[in-house]
């Protein structure tokens, strides 16, 4: 075989392996929605949530991006507009690339951005709360909301 031939074989296999590897992620992105409704056990309090997902992404320190759910507003509680605030990497520490489970709102669902309002949970942490807890954000509150004032 010449040098041409290896080439273009080399090169099928590269698509080949590529085209794997892109079908390979998605299929695993598929799975990161991982269940609608159920409780969790935090702090030996039962909460409930209505969705759960992978989150890809902290916005800022009470904005996140969820697999399945989008942009996702941590509800009643207030941060500083900035990216830089601390409460951002307190937000990816916790979160970034876990199973999030949200307690979303039901009298309001969304901002006027948007944005699910809800209560943010990982599999052991009230991300809302910790955030009040470690003076990172301050009670926000907005009606209407299913939740009670200070109740996060």
């Amino acid at each position: 075989m010449n040098k041409k031939t290896i080439s273009v074989i080399l090169l099928i296999v590269f698509l080949i392996t590529l085209a794997l590897t892109v079908a390979n992620t998605f299929l695993n992105e598929s799975n990161t929605i991982e269940s609608e409704n159920g409780t969790l056990t935090i702090n030996n309090s039962t909460v409930h949530y209505e969705k759960s997902g992978k989150c890809l992404e902290v916005i800022d320190g009470n904005t996140i991006q969820v697999y399945g759910v989008g942009r996702v507003q941590l509800d009643q509680i207030s941060i500083p507009d900035s990216k830089f605030h601390p409460a951002k990497n307190f937000v990816e520490e916790k979160c970034l690339g876990k199973t999030v489970y949200l307690d979303i709102d039901d009298k309001q669902s969304e901002d006027k951005y948007g944005r699910a309002l809800a209560i943010v949970y990982t599999q052991d942490t009230d991300i809302n709360r910790e955030l009040l807890n470690n003076d990172l954000a301050k009670i926000s509150y907005f009606e209407p909301s299913e939740f009670k004032k200070g109740e996060v």
